[in-house]
């Protein structure tokens, strides 16, 4: 169990996320088309996910538009920003943004992504949504960077996502 703050509260998540070099757990998610997307889907390319509570919240909007502006300059890279808003919010924001080198996913329907990344928040005024979270997986389908965000009002550390994605 990874141990963060909210405003320098103590809370915790369901688990850890998974370790650099592990193979990276599969999942299911909902696209903004209700389509299904698993892991899978994206095979042969980098994959950068950005995991947080709700794209509603002033830090989670931030994120996401900073992996736009880095997912445009990018090859062979997948930027996908997983909450459990529903897909017409997810697709309502970035609509209204001009957000469109990044991909949203939706876990509103399943525990799947939870199960396998272990990042839902267990106790306090964010209990089960996601922590604030990156996961870079290579390729392969091998972990190469993840990022638990200590304070979820913080941003996570891009340049460490850059890094790990261009070596």
């Amino acid at each position: 169990m990874a141990n963060i703050t909210l405003g320098g509260q103590a809370i915790a998540t369901s688990g850890n996320l998974p370790n650099v070099g592990d193979k990276a757990p599969n999942f299911k998610l909902t696209a903004s088309d209700l389509s299904t997307k698993t892991l899978e889907d994206y095979k042969g390319n980098t994959v950068v996910l950005n995991i947080f509570p709700s794209v509603d919240t002033p830090t989670c909007a931030a994120s996401v538009k900073q992996f736009n502006t880095a997912a445009s300059q990018l090859q062979n890279t997948k930027v996908l920003c997983v909450s459990k808003d529903l897909p017409f919010a997810q697709t309502r924001f970035c609509g209204a943004e001009g957000l469109d080198n990044v991909e949203t996913l939706s876990d509103y329907k399943s525990s799947s992504f939870n199960d396998a990344y272990q990042v839902e928040i267990i106790e306090g005024a964010l209990e089960n949504l996601h922590s604030r979270c990156v996961v870079v997986i290579n390729p392969e389908g091998v972990v190469t960077h993840t990022e638990q965000v200590s304070e979820i009002a913080d941003e996570p550390n891009y340049e460490a996502v850059l890094k790990a994605i261009n070596g």
